[in-house]
């Protein structure tokens, strides 16, 4: 069946066209969307709730006018499926279909434009036709590195989502390949998921999830169990692993706007010392998490005294600092560089904030800029020997930089050189030839002239 077919149609004759030709794709069954497959698709997945989709359509109204066409714009249009970003029936069309299928939609009005239609496009209380074709679809990503991919097998209720410190009820199956490796029930704290064998990966996905939500969690080895493996669940170094997590229940933590100060400052030594322990096991992403908790309560409080405000700025500086040195630990030097700055905005001879910002600026190869922090170390406490230390490599790493540079540009000149040098020999030579052709030719030209002379 083609679209082309069978409009111009009304609604009645449309939808007894599409129930004799399609199915009804709405979960009610209450008519609002009819699918007719035009083309199979490839055997296999099909899209989940929140899967990055990318598609082509050519939507019409039942007259035959087409108001508007991917194809014609030569580009394809992306969207997460599932998440109320376009209208509901091609959320409910595009979960249906399988990669590569295309298909026919005839889509209610409440499943499209509604009673107010679009303006100059589609009238009031309009049923639409769409053609879709789904040329791809992909989990959807959950950091900016790709290394937490979400699929969601069931859709999760309410809007509401844990926070960092919320208390989590949670059915874990993780998966190596075919291998079921872990199987249970678990109740963690979000945030320090790691005290309970959580990945961190399933940690950090938490805040994206709803009550009741099922999804699939494609964790790279940096969220999973990193270089180090798991030796109980026989998982090896370096080895990307899958997570279906189920939330069951969730009890938020208090948000900082719902504390009282009081109440900030006798919670954030239990944090700190959390996130203390984490950096000691080398656990740098979970400490991380407990610091930057630190900072989002008290950055922005004053305090009511001197000696609450220095206890307040204690606390953050502390923070800070922490979090700098974790950053080192991750390789993540601008942000360590950010946070050192946090410090030394509040106290500029702070010898910590400065050697590790030092630290940080080495590992970039800015020399200049590591060697002025290391001399304000120096300045500071002059028998700070790691940054006389730090001082010295970094004016030898600078020189060996310079000396490494200069034989780069020499050898390049040097190319440059010899390039021209062979690209000015045949032209030289060519230009030699032309001369000497011409005085030959000019040569002929007198000499004919003598001859024709009389004597």
């Amino acid at each position: 069946m083609t679209t082309d077919q069978f409009l111009p149609m009304d609604d009645k004759s449309a939808t007894a066209v599409f129930a004799a030709n399609g199915i009804d794709v709405t979960p009610t069954k209450d008519q609002g969307v009819y699918k007719v497959v035009r083309r199979q698709g490839l055997d296999g997945d099909r899209p989940m709730i929140g899967d990055k989709v990318t598609v082509h359509y050519t939507g019409k109204l039942l007259t035959g006018k087409k108001f508007d066409c991917s194809r014609e714009r030569l580009e394809p249009f992306c969207f997460n499926v599932g998440k109320g970003q376009v209208l509901k029936a091609w959320d409910i069309g595009v979960l249906s279909m399988q990669r590569g299928e295309v298909c026919t939609l005839l889509c209610k009005p409440d499943y499209a434009y509604g009673p107010t239609g679009n303006p100059d496009k589609i009238p009031p209380n309009s049923s639409v036709v769409f053609e879709m074709e789904l040329l791809n679809f992909e989990g959807e990503m959950l950091t900016t590195d790709g290394g937490i991919i979400r699929r969601i097998k069931v859709k999760g209720e309410g809007y509401s989502n844990p926070n960092d410190g919320a208390r989590v009820d949670v059915h874990l199956e993780g998966r190596h390949g075919d291998r079921l490796f872990d199987c249970r029930d678990v109740s963690f704290t979000v945030g320090q998921g790691e005290d309970e064998g959580i990945p961190f990966g399933v940690d950090r996905a938490m805040d994206k999830m709803q009550k009741g939500e099922c999804c699939l969690l494609y964790l790279k080895p940096k969220y999973g169990f990193g270089s180090e493996g798991k030796l109980e669940y026989k998982i090896g170094p370096d080895k990307d692993i899958v997570y279906e997590v189920t939330l069951k229940d969730f009890k938020r933590a208090k948000e900082s706007w719902e504390m009282d100060l009081k109440e900030k400052l006798d919670l954030t030594p239990a944090i700190k010392n959390k996130g203390n322990q984490y950096f000691k096991a080398g656990r740098y992403q979970q400490a991380v998490i407990q610091y930057q908790r630190i900072i989002s309560w008290l950055e922005f409080e004053l305090g009511t005294g001197i000696e609450q405000h220095k206890k307040i700025q204690d606390y953050v500086i502390t923070a800070h600092l922490n979090l700098a040195l974790c950053f080192l630990r991750l390789k993540e030097f601008s942000q360590a560089v950010e946070n050192c700055n946090k410090v030394i905005e509040q106290d500029e001879r702070s010898e910590k904030a400065l050697y590790r910002r030092g630290e940080a600026r080495l590992l970039r190869n800015e020399y200049s800029l590591a060697i002025s922090d290391f001399q304000k170390v120096l300045e500071v406490n002059p028998s700070n020997r790691a940054a006389r230390s730090q001082l010295f490599s970094c004016q030898n790493k600078m020189k060996q930089h310079q000396e490494q540079e200069k034989k780069i540009y020499a050898n390049m000149f040097q190319k440059f050189a010899e390039r021209d040098s062979e690209t000015g020999r045949p032209k030289r030579r060519k230009d030699e030839s032309m001369q000497s052709s011409m005085n030959g030719r000019v040569g002929i030209k007198r000499r004919r002239r003598s001859q024709d002379c009389l004597s």
